[in-house]
């Protein structure tokens, strides 16, 4: 994996019109050759840009896990305390599709399941809609040993909880998602869910959180509801609905975002669905990396 966008203060400034209408990620040349299962910077095969070429912090070496987990880290928190900052993590092919045959694992890589255990070794919740889960088979988030200190430390859990999100509660309850969590798994519903449904969610041990006053669930009202169990660090893994309302609701502070290098064509799902904003949301690139042509982005808004 190789540094294509190494972020400063100076490159963070720059805009398209700044660089004559081309990115500061499009200036960064893109060099050729596969890097390891860790991360490199771009070293003296890369066909850098002059001005990258003359930097002495590009050089040629293997990132650890922990360099990996320092690239991801979620923003220091304020004077007056950490405050919920969600970050969403998705997969797209060249041709807008975020998954093939329904799911999101035959357009992933090893270096995306990287980064996919990096972002879940950083979270304290992991938000994920109902139909994802049944699609996908969820299971719990795993403790992970290279993070057992660091989470330690910042007084986590030794994993992140999951937090489904579900209007109908329509589950099943008996998966290990919900029986057998190292962290407790958490139902993010409205207040007019099933009862019976409630009564079955909490007798498999799941924490019922209410997070909208109808059916469904308030997207703001659900960050600031994990935000008071102390669940700042905020991961979302879709689907593209879930997605889709965090993005209306305007409480998306990141996207880390793989492209793959494959086409798959059909009508597969964008990675956000739902109605359209009424203004396009603004994100600025923060970092680009790359392995075997996928391309690993972060967006911050700005």
């Amino acid at each position: 994996m190789r540094r294509l966008f190494p972020v400063t203060e100076e490159t963070a400034a720059r805009t398209p019109e700044a660089t004559g209408g081309a990115s500061a990620a499009e200036v960064s040349a893109v060099g050729g050759g596969e890097g390891p299962a860790g991360a490199r910077t771009p070293g003296a095969r890369d066909g850098r840009s002059p001005a990258a070429a003359g930097r002495s912090d590009l050089v040629e070496r293997e990132w650890s896990l922990d360099e990996l987990a320092a690239a991801y880290a979620y923003p220091e928190p304020a004077p007056g305390g950490r405050e919920p900052w969600l970050r969403a993590n998705m997969v797209s092919t060249l041709d807008g599709a975020a998954q093939h045959g329904g799911r999101s694992q035959p357009i992933s890589s090893d270096a995306d399941m990287r980064i996919f255990g990096t972002l879940r070794g950083l979270a304290d919740v992991v938000i994920v809609g109902a139909e994802t889960v049944r699609q996908e088979g969820y299971r719990p988030a795993r403790a992970r040993e290279a993070f057992a200190e660091a989470r330690r430390a910042a007084g986590q859990t030794p994993a992140p909880a999951v937090a489904v999100v579900s209007a109908s509660l329509d589950l099943d309850f008996s998966l290990p998602l919900f029986t057998s969590p190292l962290t407790p798994t958490l139902l993010l519903t409205g207040a007019a869910a099933a009862p019976d449904r409630v009564a079955t969610a909490e007798k498999a041990g799941v924490r019922v959180v209410v997070a909208g006053d109808g059916m469904g669930v308030d997207p703001a009202r659900a960050v600031r509801a994990l935000a008071d169990l102390g669940l700042t660090r905020l991961l979302t893994e879709g689907g593209p609905r879930v997605l889709g309302q965090l993005i209306a609701a305007d409480v998306l502070d990141e996207l880390c975002l793989t492209v793959s290098p494959m086409l798959t064509a059909g009508d597969a799902q964008r990675i956000a669905g739902g109605p359209s904003v009424a203004v396009p949301k603004r994100f600025a690139l923060a970092s680009l990396l790359e392995e075997s042509g996928f391309l690993f982005g972060r967006y911050r808004r700005t």
